[in-house]
């Protein structure tokens, strides 16, 4: 049987350590007892093999065994730049399924089109951590608080979000190659952009594209953000 895994940000050494409330609620659900096993991670690497040595009804007690710092799953550093969504769901399940991909790094930008502004993070944020845990990884995606395209485009040029390949989606009438053809074996980091359900300007487009971002299409069919969202992040983490 595979062990569980649970979230414990402060993980760094062997011995004692106490869950959070959440975590111990979560090890009575599953109706665990004490001796039982699971793995920790920080959300940055690092896993520890522990086994639970007290439990109550708010508290669980832990014994941190071995400590292992683990790669990166994906062969490349994956930054996703996606517009917030009218309906919160469908970005929560871009959220669940880029995390569960090895997506590295989100950006929620609020583009000239983007219809809902309100972002819950705290939300949000235990989504990825749910589907890191799911998904038995130990690096956690960062995601950064909302901010405005333009804001993007400053941080890109001042290299304070600094990618090596950077790529826009967009179904303007632009020229561009497939992502799939656009990217090639040994790109080290990307960053894609995805813009709102009416899709980026045409003067974002041209903002990107003198940021040396890249045009790219994901298909010959129009995409709701989030499934282009899933789609691009397919092909960048798992294309070679």
């Amino acid at each position: 049987m595979e062990m569980p895994w649970f979230y414990l940000p402060a993980l760094s050494s062997n011995g004692p350590v106490a869950l959070d409330e959440a975590a111990a609620k979560h090890v009575q659900v599953l109706r665990m007892r004490e001796g039982d096993a699971l793995v920790l991670t920080n959300g940055t690497g690092l896993t520890g093999n522990a086994t639970i040595q007290t439990l109550g009804k708010k508290q669980c007690m832990v014994n941190v065994l071995a400590l292992q710092q683990q790669p990166r799953q994906v062969h490349r550093k994956v930054g996703m730049a996606i517009s917030p969504l009218k309906n919160t769901a469908r970005l929560e399940w871009f959220l669940e399924k880029a995390t569960e991909l090895g997506v590295a790094e989100i950006f929620p930008i609020t583009c000239h089109r983007t219809v809902r502004e309100h972002f819950r993070y705290e939300r949000l944020n235990s989504i990825c951590i749910s589907a890191m845990l799911q998904s038995q990884q130990a690096w956690l995606p960062i995601l950064h608080q909302p901010l405005t395209y333009e804001a993007l485009m400053q941080q890109v040029a001042a290299s304070e979000v600094d990618y090596h390949s950077k790529w826009i989606a967009h179904c303007a009438d632009f020229e561009k190659h497939h992502l799939a053809h656009a990217v090639k074996p040994g790109m080290t980091d990307s960053l894609l952009l995805i813009g709102p359900e009416g899709d980026f300007t045409e003067a974002e487009i041209v903002q990107a594209i003198q940021q040396n971002f890249a045009a790219v299409s994901l298909g010959d069919t129009r995409l709701r953000t989030e499934t282009a969202g899933v789609v691009g992040a397919s092909l960048l983490c798992l294309l070679p």
